[in-house]
């Protein structure tokens, strides 16, 4: 008996969420199957890739990165690099010198900063803070202010600050506001019922769910991401339609096997190499489980990760 494929059909779909302004938008979201499921129903909007750099320049250490970046004095000018990289969608900028133990950066400069990239590029723009909540939330607000019209994502409201960053980022000067919570599904719902209490509307929020290497726990990644997906889609939960961005070269970069020394672990092949195959599997298994845009570094993976999901979009 001949096999008959059967589409199958969800009552719901994603959010769009769109980032950018003035012709260089891009879309997240907008789904209504599961990811790659393009044999159910056309996924109109590819997964997205964006490329990291910091308030200093790049991340320097990777020789293939610093190679790429090379000639880039200021953090405006890697990101004119970042922009043009092959295969990448959008920029997010990590404002790590404004911790207060990493140079404590006044979030007025950190603004100004971002504006000055914003104005050199023509790419859609996410940023991101340094991790400490109160000094985000003050930076969150300047950056925000600063950029009014330019539709950027900001990265991200937390359970700590979420109420001061989707006021100022939300409300008051129509940003996009990321909800970033840590790998558990209730969590997740939970703060974007708080977010959207306040006023932002779902269409102009993305989720950050969590992350971690491949090999690393990424079971708990996967699953939360995947059941986020099948609670929006199957069961229509509209705290949930909102789309998944995951940074992935923070945990890529950061385990064993992309920062042992080759002179320590000479059978493992060249440390770079291991590093990219680190960022680009993480990247895949995110993408394949449900994640609508991933963030990576090293121009390689960039490349190797836009190969795929144009191969299976």
């Amino acid at each position: 008996m001949p096999f008959k494929q059967e589409p199958q059909r969800f009552p719901a779909a994603i959010n769009t969420l769109v980032v950018g302004c003035g012709g260089s938008e891009i879309a997240l979201g907008g789904e209504s199957v599961m990811p790659f499921y393009t044999f159910d129903a056309p996924i109109e909007n590819r997964p997205k890739i964006g490329v990291a750099i910091t308030d200093s320049g790049h991340f320097k250490g990777v020789p293939g990165v610093d190679a790429y970046y090379s000639g880039a004095a200021t953090a405006v000018d890697a990101a004119r690099k970042a922009a043009v990289m092959p295969g990448a969608d959008f920029l997010v900028i990590y404002l790590e010198g404004a911790h207060p133990d990493n140079g404590d950066m006044p979030a007025g400069d950190c603004a100004e900063l971002v504006r000055e990239i914003a104005d050199a590029v023509k790419v859609p723009i996410a940023v991101e803070g340094c991790g400490h909540a109160e000094k985000d939330a003050k930076v969150f607000q300047s950056v925000s202010e600063a950029l009014q019209g330019r539709n950027i994502l900001i990265l991200s409201a937390k359970d700590e600050n979420y109420k001061t960053v989707a006021a100022a980022a939300g409300l008051a000067y129509g940003q996009n506001v990321g909800a970033e919570s840590a790998v558990d599904v209730n969590l997740a719902k939970q703060l974007n019922v708080l977010i959207s209490q306040m006023g932002v509307r779902p269409e102009k929020m993305a989720v950050n769910l969590g992350s971690a290497a491949a090999g690393y726990g990424f079971e708990y990644v996967a699953s939360t991401i995947e059941r986020v997906k099948g609670a929006a889609l199957a069961q229509s939960d509209a705290m949930l339609q909102t789309p998944v961005v995951t940074p992935v070269f923070t945990e890529a970069w950061s385990v064993k096997e992309s920062i042992a020394s080759e002179d320590d672990y000479p059978e493992w092949g060249p440390a770079e190499a291991r590093g990219v195959n680190m960022e680009v599997a993480t990247a895949a298994a995110c993408l394949a489980a449900g994640s609508n845009a991933v963030i990576l570094m090293h121009p390689d993976s960039v490349r190797a990760v836009s190969a795929l999901i144009d191969a299976l979009v």
